[in-house]
This record gives structure tokens, C-alpha cells and sequence, in this order.
């Protein structure tokens, strides 16, 4: 009897390697064997039924549809400066809505954003409802309602449970949300937890770019920095049209890995083009999300011809900062520090990384006292005595 591997089955019957792998161990796959830790299949043995779509009540949902429902305007191509036009072009109904609350989002304004989110947390749409709770879980992080973002979290994870059986677009929907609920908040993923490098192929143009977005990011915490800026720049290249919220977010991650490989002149490079595509819809949630891994780039590039604007993404930081730590640190037992400036913990964190006080002088345009000077409040407010201990405080 000839056989093939799990991946081949997958790709036969175009369902995921995690359904096929869950069939053997249920047994519903005649003859199939475990070698190691895989299984393998007979070439030969057929689909296993789907036992709902035999009851004559089960009615597929329209997946397509479903998948363009989710997140609607981080999968919109436009023109910088247009982003409200195009949505209030839209047709009016629950992806119009879900839309103006990512534009709430994406622009700093948390509250809007759990206003608007609230009204489509039940809807009957999957797609609908996952963005919402998305938006809404990180939405009351930011506003510093942590039960709720908890609740909001903990109910998206619970729905994860329930979907091996659904068309592969709807797991497209599930990994997509799982993956940004998990891995943006640098919690760790189980083999329980649907991982979005699976369903790639399944979502459209511009959710596949976040998607590698959130890749990139996971490989930067890993620590594999060239890597990951392969898959930024691969990306940025085959983009056949522009989409400017998951451009935004690559460019930043970008910035993530250049700063760690310490090529200063690259990294303003890209964080000036994500400055470009964000400025003209006011688009700067992303800038303050991301303050604590960009090396103190903000303060070294935006700060001093963007003042204003500086201030805000500041007060974006200091917010969600504080939120994502109450989330982190409990999860993950690790001790993120919560009582430095931004400038402070920038510093801090190219200090752990080891920059010498020289190099992070320059990289910020300040002396190398001032440096010193930062360094010893740090140390002082962390109550350690050395740099090497900074490590334990800093984000990855």
C-alpha cells in the first residue's frame, strides 16, 4: 500500500494539516499509521465525511463572504489621505461598521472604538464578530479596562475550540484573530493554538500582508532579525497595490530588526515611509504601540520636526503600554518594567541589548553623559545594580 504524508493529504482533500492530523488520531481514517510523532496516509483513502453536513439542518455559511467581512478597511487598498472617504463610500451594514471602529482604532481613539464594537460583539457573522471582539479587546487594553479586555481575550481563545470542521476560509478568519491576539501581545502559542502561517493562501491581498506582519514580528521575537526582515521586504515587493495599515505595521517591524542589527541609517528609512503613509489619515496608533521596540527611533526621528504629533503618540504608549503589561506579565510570569519614561525605557532597552553608551548617544543625538545619566535612573528605579540585569525588565 502506497502512502503519503499529512501535508499531501492536506493539500488533496484542501483542508489543514491540524484537521488531517486530528481525523488519524479520531481514527476516522482507514489503515492510516503514526511514524514518530506524524502520521502517514493511505494514497488511496477518501475525505472523511464532515458527520454536520449529513444532518439536513447544517447549512455552510458563506464563507467567502465571511472572509471579506473580516477586518474590512486593514484589507482596503487606497490612497493616503482617502482612507474616510472610502468609508463612508462603503455600503451601509455590519463590514461599514467594523470599519469606521478600525479607523477609530487605528487612529488612537480607544473609546470610540469599544462604543462602536459593543454593537456587534453578538453578530451572527463569524467574521464580523471576531473583528469586533478584536478591535474591542484591545481597544479597553488601551482605555485601561482590563477586565474587560481580559473577558474579551479569553472569549476569543474559547472560540477557537470549535472550528476544525469549518470551511477552511472560517479557519482562515479563526487563525487570522488568534494569531494577532496571541503573538502582538508576545504571549505563547500552544500546538493547541491555530497559527496563521497555515492559512495563507486562503485570505485575500490585504489581511495576507498583516498576516506576514504578525509573522515578521513573531520571527523578530525569536530573535531571528534578518529573518524577518525577509519576510517584510518579500512582502513590501509582491504587494501589487498599496495597503496602508498593514504597510504601516510592516515598515515599523522593520524598524524592530534594523534597530537589533544596529543599521541606525535603514531603520529611519523605514520609519519614515511608515510616517508617510500614516500622517495623511492621522493613522499613529501603530508608532505608539510599537515605542518600546523601535530603539528610541521616535524620539530620534519624529520628536523633533513632529512635536505635536510626538506628544500623542506618547500618550498612545504610556496607555497601551500600561494595558499590555497587565495582560503580559501575569500570562507570561515575566517582569516588563511599568515605571519608566519612554526615553528612559528606550534607553534601558538598547542598554540590555548592548549598545555602548557611545552608540545609543549617537543613534539619539545626546551626549554620552546624558546617557549615563539615564542609565543610572533606570538602574535606580529598578532597584539593580548592573546593565546585565536589564535584560529581565525589557521587552524582547
Amino acid at each position: 500500500m502506497d502512502y503519503i504524508s499529512v501535508k499531501d493529504a492536506a493539500q488533496k482533500w484542501q483542508i489543514s494539516c491540524r484537521l488531517v492530523q486530528k481525523y488519524c488520531a479520531q481514527g476516522r481514517i482507514a489503515n492510516a499509521k503514526k511514524i514518530g510523532n506524524s502520521w502517514v496516509i493511505p494514497a488511496m483513502a477518501p475525505k472523511p465525511q464532515d458527520p454536520r453536513k449529513m444532518q439536513d439542518h447544517h447549512i455552510i455559511p458563506d464563507a467567502d463572504q465571511q472572509l471579506k467581512n473580516l477586518m474590512p478597511l486593514l484589507n482596503t487598498a487606497f490612497i493616503p489621505g482617502s482612507c474616510q472617504q472610502y468609508i463612508e463610500a462603503m455600503e451601509d451594514g455590519p463590514a461599514k461598521t467594523i470599519a469606521q471602529a478600525e479607523y477609530h482604532y487605528f487612529s488612537g481613539d480607544p473609546q470610540k472604538t469599544v462604543e462602536i464594537t459593543e454593537l456587534c460583539l453578538d453578530h451572527e457573522d463569524l467574521a464580523i464578530q471576531l473583528s469586533a471582539y478584536l478591535l474591542y479587546s484591545y481597544a479597553n487594553l488601551s482605555l485601561g479596562q482590563i477586565k474587560q479586555a481580559r473577558n474579551a481575550f479569553a472569549t476569543l481563545r474559547n472560540s477557537f475550540k470549535m472550528i476544525d470542521e469549518m470551511p477552511l476560509q472560517l479557519q482562515a478568519c479563526q487563525a487570522f484573530i488568534n494569531s494577532a491576539a496571541r503573538i502582538l501581545l508576545h504571549l505563547p502559542c500552544t500546538d493547541e493554538d491555530m497559527i496563521i502561517k497555515d492559512f495563507l493562501p486562503y485570505l485575500p491581498d490585504g489581511l495576507k500582508m498583516f498576516a506576514l506582519y504578525i509573522l515578521a514580528h513573531q520571527v523578530y521575537l525569536q530573535g531571528e532579525y534578518q529573518r524577518s526582515l525577509g519576510i517584510i521586504e518579500t512582502t513590501l515587493i509582491m504587494q501589487e497595490r498599496l495597503y496602508p495599515i498593514p504597510a504601516i505595521y510592516l515598515h515599523l517591524v522593520a524598524v524592530m530588526d534594523l534597530i537589533s542589527l544596529k543599521e541606525s541609517e535603514k531603520a529611519t528609512a523605514h520609519l519614515l515611509t511608515a510616517w508617510k503613509l500614516a500622517q495623511p489619515d492621522d493613522l499613529i496608533e501603530g508608532f505608539g504601540e510599537h515605542h518600546g521596540l523601535l530603539g528610541g527611533m521616535l524620539e530620534a526621528v519624529i520628536k523633533k520636526d513632529w512635536p505635536e504629533d510626538f506628544k500623542r503618540i506618547i500618550n498612545i504608549t504610556y496607555r497601551f503600554s500600561a494595558g499590555w503589561r497587565q495582560i503580559h506579565n501575569p500570562v507570561t510570569g515575566h517582569d516588563v518594567a511599568d515605571n519608566l519614561t519612554t526615553t528612559e525605557f528606550s534607553i534601558a532597552m538598547l542598554a540590555a541589548r548592548g549598545w555602548t553608551n557611545q552608540e545609543i548617544g549617537e543613534h539619539l543625538h545626546i551626549s554620552t553623559n546624558t546617557v549615563k545619566r539615564y542609565i543610572s535612573t533606570v538602574l535606580q528605579k529598578l532597584h539593580i545594580t548592573t546593565r546585565h540585569e536589564l535584560k529581565k525588565y525589557m521587552l524582547k
